[in-house]
């Protein structure tokens, strides 16, 4: 994380935008608005794009994934703007934790993996785009979402080490370590060889 150069008051503002704007759950929104009833009761009840394409429906899980991302690179994109690195950083942690935990949903959310992705094409774009890569090589050799969220998210660190600011490499850490905790059940699935492909419908 940077050095704190805000002021307490105003980085308390940015991470409660963050989080609500975070905590917005467009694929249900997304869902609903094109009739495809109610993400709880379709495969693994999750709230992102991965669930919402198992509905059949490509252009609601390309519409989720834009609008899960857009509102990490959007939150972050305005803290920078409008208060500084520290603010913009903080902001995209809790936007992503807003995904996770939101409010309107009794704190129980999706994996954060697409808000992932816009905060990091935010802040770093570089690093967001390698990130990005690494995540479809990864669902287009293996077909399982989660692993490839797993190795995005565990190899960031690595490459903000090389191409971005070291400022970066905190929050990477963070994140990728809540992408695990968020994972656990997925993780475990893996293991037994149970895991839901791409696609496919849960178990």
């Amino acid at each position: 994380m940077p050095f704190v150069e805000t002021s307490m008051t105003v980085l308390l503002v940015w991470a409660l935008a963050g989080y609500l704007l975070g905590s917005v759950p467009f694929g249900m929104i997304v869902a609903k608005t094109m009739g495809l009833g109610s993400l709880r009761d379709i495969g693994s009840g999750n709230i992102g794009a991965t669930n919402v394409l198992r509905t059949g429906n490509k252009k609601a899980a390309l519409l989720t994934l834009l609008f899960d991302a857009g509102k990490g690179a959007a939150i972050v994109l305005l803290a920078r703007t409008y208060a500084g690195e520290d603010a913009a950083q903080l902001a995209g942690l809790a936007a992503f934790l807003g995904h996770c935990f939101p409010i309107w949903l009794k704190f129980k959310g999706g994996k954060g993996v697409a808000t992932y992705f816009g905060i990091m094409f935010a802040l770093a774009p570089l690093v967001g785009l390698i990130a990005g890569l690494i995540w479809v090589a990864v669902a287009a050799i293996s077909r399982y979402s989660s692993l490839a969220a797993l190795l995005a998210g565990g190899r960031t660190p690595i490459v903000v080490t090389f191409l971005a600011d070291g400022r970066l490499f905190a929050l990477t850490i963070i994140l990728g370590l809540l992408i695990y905790a968020r994972h656990s059940e997925n993780i475990g699935r893996l293991r037994a060889g149970t895991e839901t492909k791409i696609g496919g419908k849960s178990r």
